[in-house]
């Protein structure tokens, strides 16, 4: 299965809520959920009650939709967060919030997930000055995350930083140097301080079957 290449604010209509997979958009009133807030199709606003299978399926997709991840990829971080220590609901969020294209989004360098990857595959991200293009890279706490030097007079980053600041609200494990244009991930973060609307149990009981 490749990348899906539809439009992406179907897939918000799909789960409900919003995704947060269009950028500024998202926040404004041409937002999809805000005009149509019912699945897509023809009998999109017949939806029928799910089982518990349905509502766990929809919340490991909804899960796979905002952080861009496939099948695959998705079932190997889940292996990774039954291996490691800690409740495994949570550890998977985690391992997923530590992925660079997010933390390059959570930062506000990117205005979207999927520009985040983009901006990662295209060299213009550096991991403690070290210039890094997998956007899978799992982030260490105290890493420092930067803009590299050619990439740093694009207008379209500049426009996010702004845009970033103007919002304010990082989150409280994240550090941001306007000066410098770098970033830190200050620890791993807990259930409380990620700010993702999943139920992440839910994805835990469909592996487990």
């Amino acid at each position: 299965m490749g990348r899906y290449l539809d439009a992406r604010c179907r897939l918000c209509r799909r789960e409900g809520t919003k995704l947060f997979l269009k950028g500024e958009r998202c926040v404004t009133s041409k937002c999809a959920i805000e005009r149509r807030n019912y699945a897509p199709g023809q009998h999109g606003q017949n939806r029928a009650k799910l089982s518990t299978y349905g509502l766990q399926l929809r919340e490991k997709q909804k899960a796979k939709r905002i952080y861009g991840v496939l099948e695959r990829q998705f079932r190997r971080y889940f292996a990774m967060a039954e291996r490691m220590r800690g409740v495994t609901g949570t550890v998977l969020l985690q391992l997923l919030e530590r992925r660079l294209d997010n933390l390059v989004y959570r930062l506000g360098i990117a205005s979207s997930r999927s520009q985040a990857r983009q901006f990662v595959r295209h060299g213009h991200i550096l991991v403690d000055g070290r210039r890094v293009n997998i956007p899978s890279y799992l982030v260490k706490p105290g890493q420092e995350i930067s803009i590299a030097e050619q990439a740093r007079e694009f207008k379209i980053m500049r426009d996010n930083v702004e845009a970033a600041q103007q919002r304010g609200g990082l989150l409280p494990w994240l550090e941001w140097n306007p000066e410098r244009l770098t970033g830190r991930l200050l620890a791993v973060p807990s259930r409380e301080d990620i700010p993702t609307p999943i139920n992440e149990q839910r994805i835990v009981e469909l592996y487990s079957k």
